[in-house]
């Protein structure tokens, strides 16, 4: 079956940086292409960080600069590189493949809706 799991969420200082690793397997990475949502108690469910199978990325404004995402040299692990770290980035994160990168809702994430990874916390202190 498919699976993604999901290392490397934690705590950390405010203008310190994390990695999160989300390793798929049962597909392709990169035939799907990735995503990278978070969730925080109260906020929307925000993607923040798009990549396709081309390796072409994108960002919101709010992470813009800061969050780097890139497939490993393997294709089957992406990885979602954050640094300069404030307490507004303190969610739960969640990795996604094939139509969940697509995904629009108030709430991440949905399993009806292609892959999610388990969501890993990260949490920012000031």
């Amino acid at each position: 079956g498919v699976q993604l799991v999901e290392t490397g969420g934690g705590s950390v200082q405010a203008g310190g940086s994390l990695t999160l690793s989300c390793t798929g397997s049962g597909f392709s990475f990169s035939e799907s292409g990735a995503g990278w949502y978070r969730q925080a108690p109260g906020n929307e469910c925000e993607l923040v960080a798009s990549l396709s199978d081309d390796g072409s990325t994108d960002y919101p404004d709010s992470v813009k600069g800061r969050f780097t995402v890139f497939y490993g040299n393997a294709k089957n692990t992406v990885y979602l590189q954050m640094n300069s770290l404030t307490p507004e980035d303190t969610a739960v994160y969640y990795c996604a493949a094939e139509e969940a990168r697509y995904y629009s809702d108030h709430t991440c994430p949905d399993p009806d809706f292609g892959y999610w990874g388990q969501g890993t916390q990260v949490t920012v202190s000031s």
